[in-house]
C-alpha cells in the first residue's frame, strides 16, 4: 500500500468519497440513464394523438421499469429505520487493551453512519411503539469498516442463533390475519415468551420505560454480545460495547407514546433530523467492560451467554471516545436503506467469542443483504464503501462497479506477481485469536446458560417504584390483549419465578389464577446503573410550548424565550391561529402551531404566561385545557405567571405540587424541565 494510500483518515474522507455519487438536479436538462436527452415526460409515444402506445418508446420503457422496481425487500426485522452521519473520536490510546488504529488517535476523527431503528413493525410503522430498538454504527477507519451493530437493550431474548427464525415469527403480526402491526400484545409472541423462558431478562427490559425512548438522543447503545479486544503483543480480554448518550436516558409513557403514533408516527426521526437542521449534535460516548481472560469464570453467570448483562458494579464501563452525529442523510434510500450492516465486519484488534447467538449472526447479516441488495456487491454502493482501498479476486456478479483489469483473477498466481498478496500481521492483516478449542461435536447448550431469571429479577430490584409500577402496567395492556386465557396463566407462572408481587399484580390486572407462591427467584443484587432515575438530566434541547393568545403579558414572555434559548431549550408559541399573536403592549410574536396542529404530547413541557385578554381566551377553549391537563397526566413540568395560574389550576385542578412552577420563576421551571418527568405527583 502506498504512502498516499495509507495515510489517516479524517472526518470529511467519507463526504469526498460520496461526492462522485451526489446529484443535484438544479438547473439540468433531463436525461434518459444513459445520458440521452429528453425532449418530452409528460406524454409516451402513441400512434396518433388517440392510439396505442408503441413499444419503441424507450424513454417510457426505462422510466417505468425503474419504478417498477425502485422499492427492494424490506429487512424483516428492523425495517423502520432512520440515519444520520458523524465521526467518532477517542480520548486516549488504547493501545495496551486493542491493536484497533481508530481506537490509538485522539487527534483522528473516523467518519461514521448510525442506523436506529424499530424492531418489529414495518417500514411505515410508528417510532413510538413498545419495541426494542436498533443502535448500529459502521465506522469507516483506515483498516476497513468496522460495524458495531446493537440495540438500545444489552440483553436478548434467545440464548442460540437457531432460535431467532422462531422468535420472529412469534413476535411479528400473526399470519392468518397479518395483524398486531409493530406490537407484541398478541398470542403468538407472549406464546413464545411462556414456552421459552431464556427470554424473561429481555421481557423486563421491553416491558420497561427502555421499550419507549423519550428520543435517539436519550437512548443508550449496547453490543449486546461478549467480543475480544486484542493488543499488539496477543493478549486478549472479554469486552462489551456501550454507547451512553450525553443527554441521558429518558422515556416517553405509554399513553403519550400512543397518542404520539397517531399525531406523529415519525416522532423520533423528525427529533432526530430537526436537532441537526436546526445546527444542533447529538452526541454518545463510547464505553468498555472488559474482563480479563483468566476471570471469565468467576462470576455468577456465564459472561458468553447473551441473556445476561455484565453489571456495571462488577465490572465498570471505561468511557473511552466520543461520537459526534451532526449531518443528515441527503437520500434516506441511498442511505439508510440500502446500508449493510455486519457484525463480522471487524477491524484488527477486536474479535468474537463463543457466544452462540453472535456465532448465528455471523452468518445471517450477509444472506440477508444478498437478498435484500441483489447480489455480492453491496459492499460497493457508497454508503457501504470503505475509505481504504479494497483488493481482492471476488470478480463480477450483480451490479459489479469495480472494473477490474488483467487476466488474473485468483490466487496463487504468477501472471501477476501473486497480486493481491496476502498481507502479514506486522502489514496490518487480520488474524484471527488462536483460542484453543476442545469438544465432541453436540447439540446442546451449556448448564452455565440455565439460570434464566436471577437477572431478571436483579433489573425488577433495581427499578425505582414508578419504574416497577410503569413494568406493571406494561405487562397488564400487553397480556391484556391476549385472547388465549391459557397462555396468559402461563406469562404470570413464568414471571412469578421473577417476581411474586409482579406476578400477583399482573394476574389480577388481566383476570387469571395467582401463581403459586414462593417460587421468585432469591437475587438480592441491586444495579442502580439500570433505572433511568440515575441519568444525566438536563433541559438542553427540551422543547417546550407556550400557550399564549393576543393579550398575553410580553415583557414574561420575551424573559422566557431568552432564558430558554440561552439554555438550549426550544420554546414554540402555540395559539389559537397562526400568524402573528399580539402582547398587550403591542410586542408581536409568530405562532409555530395550533391546538389542532400541535399537542401536549409532542412537547417535553408546557409553561402559560400571564395576560387576563389571553388567559380568557384559552379558558374558554377546551383543546387549550386538554393541552394542559394531558402535560400534567404524563408528569410534566409545567410553568404559570400571572393570570396563567388561572388555566393551570382549571385543567390541572391545582396550582401547586410537584413539577408546577405558579410563579414565574424561569430558573425554576428550567430545573423542572431537566428532571424530565415527576412521577411522584399525585394524579
Amino acid at each position: 500500500m502506498s504512502e498516499d494510500q495509507n495515510k489517516r483518515v479524517n472526518e470529511h474522507s467519507k463526504d469526498e468519497q460520496l461526492e462522485q455519487y451526489r446529484a443535484d438536479n438544479s438547473g439540468k436538462k433531463m436525461t434518459t440513464n444513459q445520458g440521452l436527452r429528453v425532449s418530452e415526460d409528460e406524454h409516451s409515444l402513441k400512434a396518433g394523438v388517440r392510439g396505442p402506445t408503441l413499444m419503441e418508446d424507450f424513454h417510457f420503457r426505462e422510466k417505468m421499469t425503474h419504478f417498477d422496481h425502485e422499492r427492494i425487500p424490506e429487512r424483516v426485522v428492523h425495517a423502520r429505520g432512520y440515519g444520520v452521519h458523524g465521526h467518532f473520536q477517542v480520548y486516549e490510546p488504547m493501545t495496551e487493551y486493542t491493536r484497533a488504529k481508530f481506537l490509538q488517535d485522539p487527534s483522528v476523527k473516523t467518519p461514521v453512519f448510525v442506523r436506529f431503528s424499530t424492531v418489529a413493525g414495518s417500514k411505515g410503522s410508528a417510532d413510538t411503539v413498545r419495541d426494542a430498538r436498533g443502535f448500529a454504527t459502521k465506522f469507516y477507519t483506515e483498516e476497513g469498516n468496522y460495524d458495531l451493530v446493537g440495540n438500545n437493550i444489552p440483553v436478548f431474548f434467545i440464548q442460540d442463533a437457531i432460535k431467532f427464525p422462531d422468535l420472529v415469527h412469534a413476535l411479528k403480526p400473526e399470519p392468518h390475519n397479518e395483524m398486531p402491526q409493530a406490537a407484541t400484545a398478541h398470542d403468538t409472541f407472549w406464546d413464545f415468551v411462556a414456552n421459552n423462558p431464556e427470554s424473561a431478562h429481555m421481557v423486563m427490559w421491553t416491558m420497561s420505560d427502555r421499550g419507549i425512548p423519550r428520543s435517539y438522543r436519550m437512548m443508550e447503545g449496547f453490543g449486546v454480545h461478549t467480543f475480544r479486544f486484542v493488543n499488539e503483543k496477543g493478549k486478549a480480554r472479554f469486552v462489551k460495547f456501550h454507547w451512553k448518550p450525553v443527554l441521558g436516558v429518558h422515556s416517553l409513557v405509554w399513553d403519550e407514546a400512543q397518542k404520539i403514533a397517531g399525531k406523529d408516527p415519525d416522532f423520533n426521526r423528525r427529533d432526530l433530523w430537526e436537532t441537526i437542521e436546526n445546527g444542533g449534535k447529538v452526541e454518545y460516548e463510547l464505553g468498555v467492560q472488559m474482563i480479563d481472560e483468566e476471570d471469565e469464570f468467576k462470576f455468577d453467570f456465564d459472561i458468553l451467554d447473551p441473556t445476561k448483562l455484565w453489571p456495571e458494579e462488577l465490572v465498570p464501563v471505561k468511557i473511552i471516545g466520543k461520537m459526534t452525529l451532526n449531518r443528515n442523510q441527503d437520500n434516506v434510500f441511498a442511505e439508510t436503506e440500502q446500508v449493510a450492516f455486519h457484525p463480522g465486519n471487524v477491524v484488527p484488534g477486536i474479535d468474537f467469542t463463543n457466544d452462540p447467538l453472535l456465532q448465528g449472526r455471523l452468518f445471517s447479516y450477509t444472506d440477508t443483504q444478498l437478498i435484500r441488495l441483489g447480489g455480492p456487491n453491496f459492499h460497493e454502493i457508497p454508503i457501504n464503501r470503505p475509505v481504504c482501498p479494497f483488493h481482492n479476486n471476488q470478480y463480477d456478479g450483480y451490479h459489479r462497479m469495480t472494473i477490474n483489469k488483467g487476466p488474473v483473477a485468483y490466487h496463487k498466481n504468477s501472471l501477476q506477481n501473486n497480486d493481491p498478496s496476502p498481507a502479514s500481521e506486522e502489514e496490518g492483516g487480520y488474524v484471527h485469536y488462536q483460542e484453543k478449542v476442545e469438544g465432541r461435536k453436540i447439540r446442546q447448550r451449556s448448564e452455565s446458560f440455565n439460570d434464566y431469571f436471577s437477572q431478571a429479577k436483579m433489573f425488577w430490584n433495581s427499578m425505582s417504584p414508578a419504574e416497577k409500577e410503569h413494568i406493571i402496567s406494561a405487562f397488564c395492556f400487553e397480556v391484556g390483549k391476549v385472547n388465549s386465557k391459557d397462555v396468559q396463566q402461563q406469562v404470570v407462572n413464568v414471571f412469578s419465578h421473577v417476581d411474586a408481587e409482579l406476578a400477583e399484580r399482573v394476574a389480577k390486572g388481566i383476570g387469571v389464577n395467582p401463581p403459586p407462591k414462593d417460587r421468585e427467584s432469591d437475587e438480592t443484587f441491586t444495579s442502580p446503573a439500570l433505572s433511568q432515575e440515575n441519568t444525566v438530566k438536563t433541559a438542553a434541547t427540551r422543547q417546550v410550548a407556550v400557550l399564549a393568545d393576543h393579550g398575553f403579558a410580553d415583557e414574561e414572555v420575551k424573559q422566557l424565550l431568552a432564558v430558554c434559548k440561552e439554555a438550549g431549550v426550544r420554546a414554540d408559541i402555540i395559539s389559537p391561529a397562526l400568524g402573528t399573536v399580539k402582547g398587550e403592549n403591542g410586542t408581536e410574536l409568530e405562532a409555530s402551531a395550533t391546538f389542532l396542529t400541535a399537542d401536549s404530547v409532542l412537547y417535553d413541557a408546557v409553561f402559560i404566561p400571564g395576560g387576563q385578554r389571553s388567559t380568557d381566551s384559552l379558558k374558554a377553549r377546551k383543546a387549550a385545557k386538554d393541552f394542559v391537563s394531558e402535560a400534567f397526566s404524563h408528569y410534566k413540568a409545567i410553568g404559570a405567571s400571572g393570570e396563567g395560574k388561572e388555566l393551570l389550576t382549571l385543567a390541572a385542578g391545582t396550582e401547586s405540587g410537584p413539577g408546577l412552577v405558579p410563579d414565574g420563576n424561569h430558573e425554576q421551571f428550567l430545573k423542572a424541565v431537566a428532571e424530565h418527568r415527576h412521577w411522584d405527583r399525585n394524579i
